[in-house]
């Protein structure tokens, strides 16, 4: 790199660093308040240690933020200070110029996203058993999510599912085991696949085991079609069923593929599969467009314009890519189309500024 790459990089850093802590500090604070107020009598070493864990996940929803803010208050500083006439007139190009920050943008990206993909489901899991076993209080929504199962707890029974719609009310390869007070095996079903309807689950092609202490043997019986009335209504089932942010991308094709082999719905684990790569792309996208108001408006509005500017390009993302998100989940667009094309839109846009600066 030459002075003027160092040169940029550090302004680049400077400010991405700034503007990382001030986005997560402004998000956990607005966040653990609304905890606090919700959840009363929270110990303040539960919501450490679930914001601990959090806070990985947090810096990566924020990271496009953070490279966005970086790369307008870098450029329009330049800007401002007429940096950029004087490279402009020694015969630079704007895209030689903010190489160095786009490559930063690649890097920082490329890095977060692999570590995020190694360490991001282990955090996720472990959030989410500090929030319901220690925030919400109700542990039997935890579910832990392994690469082949779905185990359940309640309140005398244990279960596991092998695979489970996105929907939450169709399942296929239910084991399970009901106890007694004092937590000795009474009962075992299993079925081939099950059907949730609220409390009541229909169950198909699958066996009951009975455990008696005056039999030395268990009693064994066979049915096609069983009903049982449970009490966790299939919404929660559906809410521990939620694997994407607790599998890697290898474990969450894996998971799409066994899902598909069994008839079930794998729309939303598609798009949520796709999303991951689309939004490692979201933080060099969202420079791109902001690099020509940098440069175009470092005389009207100084600093508050630009990053007005900021928080609008961010606005418009997030409504693209939430509606593209939602189109894909319910069917209507294809999976992979669903998670690019926020980024196809406001990349075709950032072309089209970049082409009439004529730099």
């Amino acid at each position: 790199m030459n002075r003027m790459d160092r040169y940029v990089s550090g302004l680049f850093w400077a400010y991405f660093v700034g503007g990382s802590l001030v986005f997560v500090t402004i998000f956990l604070a607005v966040d653990a308040m609304s905890t606090m107020v919700s959840h009363k009598g929270l110990e303040l070493s539960t919501l450490f240690q679930y914001y601990l864990y959090y806070l990985p996940e947090i810096f990566n929803k924020l990271l496009p933020v953070a490279c966005l803010l970086g790369t307008i208050l870098a450029i329009s500083s330049m800007n401002k200070s007429n940096e950029l006439v004087a490279l402009f007139a020694s015969g630079m190009s704007l895209l030689r110029i903010t190489m160095p920050l786009l490559l930063w943008v690649v890097l920082i990206s490329a890095i977060f996203f692999s570590v995020m993909d190694q360490t991001g489901p282990a955090m996720s899991r472990k959030k989410n058993f500090i929030y319901y076993n220690d925030i919400e209080k109700k542990p039997s929504l935890y579910s832990t999510v392994k690469t082949n199962k779905i185990w359940y707890r309640s309140k005398n029974a244990i279960f596991n599912i092998k695979t489970l719609n996105a929907q939450g009310d169709r399942a296929q390869s239910l084991t399970l085991y009901f106890f007694g007070p004092q937590w000795d095996l009474l009962q075992m079903i299993t079925a081939s696949s099950v059907e949730f309807k609220g409390n009541t689950w229909n169950l198909l092609d699958g066996s009951v085991t009975l455990f008696t202490g005056n039999s030395s043997f268990p009693l064994t019986s066979q049915f096609k079609e069983k009903t049982i009335s449970m009490g966790e209504d299939a919404k929660d089932i559906q809410a521990s069923g939620q694997t994407s942010d607790m599998l890697s991308q290898k474990e969450l094709s894996r998971f799409i593929g066994r899902n598909k082999e069994a008839g079930l719905d794998t729309i939303r684990y598609e798009v949520d599969y796709h999303s991951k790569f689309s939004f490692a792309f979201a933080g060099l996208v969202m420079c791109l467009l902001g690099i020509p108001f940098s440069v175009g408006k470092a005389r009207s509005g100084g600093t508050m314009m630009n990053v007005g500017i900021v928080i609008l390009l961010v606005f418009c993302y997030w409504i693209l890519l939430s509606s593209f998100l939602t189109l894909g989940t319910h069917g209507h667009l294809n999976p992979i189309v669903a998670a690019w094309s926020a980024n196809i839109v406001m990349g075709s846009l950032a072309y089209f500024f970049l082409l009439r600066l004529k730099r």
